[in-house]
Parts: C-alpha cells; structure tokens; sequence
C-alpha cells in the first residue's frame, strides 16, 4: 500500500459487554491488531482505563509488547497512558523501552484520565487532571530531549538531577499525541509542546463542526512559543463499520451499538439518555458514525477532511463490537480493500494504466492477431475462424508514450 495520504488505525479502548470472558476479550484485542497489521493499517492506540467494567486493558504497555512480537509493520501507541496516574520518569522509560524493543514502533499517546472513577480512587480530584497532564508533559519533553539533568518540583511529584539512562531508539524520538474532545485543553497542550493530536471529539455530536476550530487552537497556542503545528499530525477518532451495502451494514451494528450506549455509556457512566428514534442512522447523518458501504464510509471521511478546512493527517476508527466477530473483521478488510487506497494514492497509477490500455487496445493489441495467423500459416496450418479477421483498425492511432 502506498504510504502517502492519510494513515488509518483503530483506537482500542477496548469496549467489551460485562459478562463475556475478560481472558477471551483480551485475546480478541490482539488478534484484531494482528489482523490489521495483515491487512495494511498503520497504527493501533491501546486504552488505559481501570474502573466501570467495560474497558479492560489497565496497561497498554503490556499489550503493547506482547502484540509486537506478533505483528511486522503497525505502530503501536497507548491510547492513551493516562498521565495524572503515574510519575513522569516512569512513563518516559517504560516508552523508550518501547521504542527499543518495537525497533522503532511505539508512540505515547497522552490525556489526562478519561474516567472520573480511576481518578477518585486513587484520590485524584478532576479539577487537578489537566493541570497534572500539562506537569507531566512538561518533564516528559524536558527529559526525551537528553541535554541536560531536569529538576522540578509539583504537588504530586519530583524529580531531582533527572535524566534518561538510554535515550530513544526513534530519532529524535517516538511519536507523542494528545488525546482531544471539545474542550480547548487538549488543544493547547498539543500546541505548546509541539505533539500530535487525537481527537475524539470527531465522533460525538457537534463534532465535526467544531474541528476547525479546534485546530486554531492548537495553532494560535503552538504560535506564543514559536511552533508550528502540523496537520500530517492530526488524527481523528470516529466509529466505523462497513458492509457491503448501507443497509447491510446498519443491521449488522443497530444491536450491539444500543446494547453498550445503554448499558454503558447511559447505565454505568450516568450519560443522559438520548432521545433521537433512530440514533444510530442519526450519527450517520452528522458524520459521527461511519456506517454503510465502502463508498458510503468514503464519502464520510471526504466530509471530516472537508469540515477540517485544511486537511488531517488519519483517522483511527473507535474499535467497537457492535457487529459479530466475523462481520467485525470483515468490515476493517473490506475498508482496506475498497477505502483506504482511495486516500492514500495507491490506486492512481493502476487506474491510469488501465485507462492508457483501453484507450490504445487496437493498436496495442492488433498486431497480435496477425502474428497468431502467420504462426498458424509458417506451420501450414489453417487459420482457426477466430483468428481469421484482423482486428478492424487495428494501426489507426499510434501509441502515446
């Protein structure tokens, strides 16, 4: 696959129903990433989450390592490490290690802590979380630059002549990412350290139509300290699946997307219910929600990058099951056959030589017919009736270089 144009992955929470077997839902995560590294896809973000039952993964460092080994090409990023949880140096040195060991594949992906719950047990107030995130950045860039030892002091945690003991294999280093909903913090802190961004803000309502702005935040904050940001660096996060056809593919999802809207998002984390007949077609409509046909899906991603006002650097689709395990696997193969090479040029010098043959088939193909005849003829052999007629034409337009 060609690598220019957008790069495509999944954001792996991961969503899993309480009731099925943890071990087993575990192992469908990395043999989903596997199958995605078979298929192309580019990157694959590992969520840290440690309350509320769905979202199982505590260490994406872990599944990290472990899907390496069995995987060639993918990039493979935690999504996100949550950075009011854990000591800075820590984190820096648990990802080089990364860095290492993926020779070169890991990415850190940042946020402040998605669920209150982890927070509150382990004390963390939410009015503290973005602050602590903006701490931990600030040693973490300090300390991957390797010039010099870092010391500072905050409410939450020291460091004293710090520095790295093996600097990253990456050079300069690993790709970092801030994850974004709508709120300007995500923004900001990508802008005033000069990282990538996660925006999962594109997925939910309002969404898209506030992307631009949201990357005139980042912009205007990367500008007070002489950045600049850049767009290749800029993924989205939004649901997807894809069949067939469009109402093959809303069938396969309207279930299982109920069943974790309702029993999670509305009856464990107390999200108001949503009072639309229809919400799965309705997020469809305002290009939250991916779902329909390979060109369906397309025309969906044109809109994001269309609402961007300026471009993006990839979408990562929110992994979900909502379909059947077989219909879920289908629908990432199906995007990477018939999506993906869309937006990433792999298709243009195929279809252009496609279009050159068929334009130029008389002259091109013509000639052949007479030499089947003069082999026929040098042998003494009757010309068969099909190649008894030369081609109509055959030399009245002359090949184009």
């Amino acid at each position: 696959m060609a690598h220019k144009g957008l790069i495509f992955g999944i954001f792996l929470a991961p969503f899993h129903r309480v009731g099925d077997n943890p071990n087993l839902a575990i192992a469908r995560d990395m043999e989903l990433i596997q199958w995605l590294d078979h298929l192309g896809y580019d990157e694959a973000w590992v969520g840290e989450h440690h309350s509320a039952g769905w979202e199982i993964i505590a260490a994406p460092e872990l599944i990290i390592a472990a899907v390496a080994e069995r995987t060639r090409n993918i990039r493979l990023g935690s999504g996100v490490t949550s950075l009011p949880y854990h000591h800075p140096l820590m984190v820096v040195n648990r990802f080089v290690q990364l860095d290492h060991m993926t020779r070169g594949r890991a990415m850190l992906g940042c946020g402040p802590g998605a669920l209150v719950s982890d927070a509150y047990m382990m004390g963390i107030e939410p009015a503290d979380q973005r602050r602590r995130m903006d701490e931990s950045l600030d040693a973490i860039t300090r300390l991957l630059k390797c010039e010099e030892p870092v010391t500072m002091k905050t409410d939450w945690f020291e460091l004293r002549d710090a520095r790295l003991h093996l600097a990253p294999y990456s050079d300069p280093c690993f790709p970092i990412a801030v994850a974004s909903t709508l709120t300007p913090a995500g923004m900001q802190v990508a802008g005033k350290y000069g990282l990538g961004v996660l925006s999962l803000g594109a997925g939910i309502p309002g969404g898209p139509d506030a992307l631009a702005g949201q990357w005139k935040i980042a912009e205007e904050e990367a500008a007070k300290v002489g950045r600049t940001m850049n767009r290749k660096d800029w993924r989205l996060v939004v649901n997807m699946h894809t069949a067939e056809d469009d109402e093959l593919a809303l069938r396969e999802v309207q279930k299982g997307e109920r069943l974790e809207t309702v029993t999670y998002f509305e009856d464990t984390l107390g999200r108001p219910p949503g009072r639309a007949d229809d919400p799965l077609r309705d997020g469809v409509k305002m290009g939250t929600t991916l779902v329909g046909s390979p060109d369906t899906v397309a025309r969906g991603i044109e809109r994001l990058i269309e609402q961007s006002r300026g471009g993006i650097g990839g979408v990562m689709f929110r992994a979900h099951e909502w379909a059947n395990r077989e219909q879920t696997l289908r629908s990432y193969e199906l995007f990477a056959r018939w999506v993906m090479p869309r937006f990433q040029g792999s298709l243009d010098t195929v279809s252009g030589s496609r279009e050159w043959t068929k334009s130029h088939r008389r002259t091109i193909f013509g000639p052949n017919v007479a030499a089947i005849q003069k082999a026929y003829t040098d042998a003494g052999k009757a010309i068969p009736e099909e190649f008894s007629q030369r081609v109509p034409g055959a030399r009245d337009v002359p090949p184009k270089a």
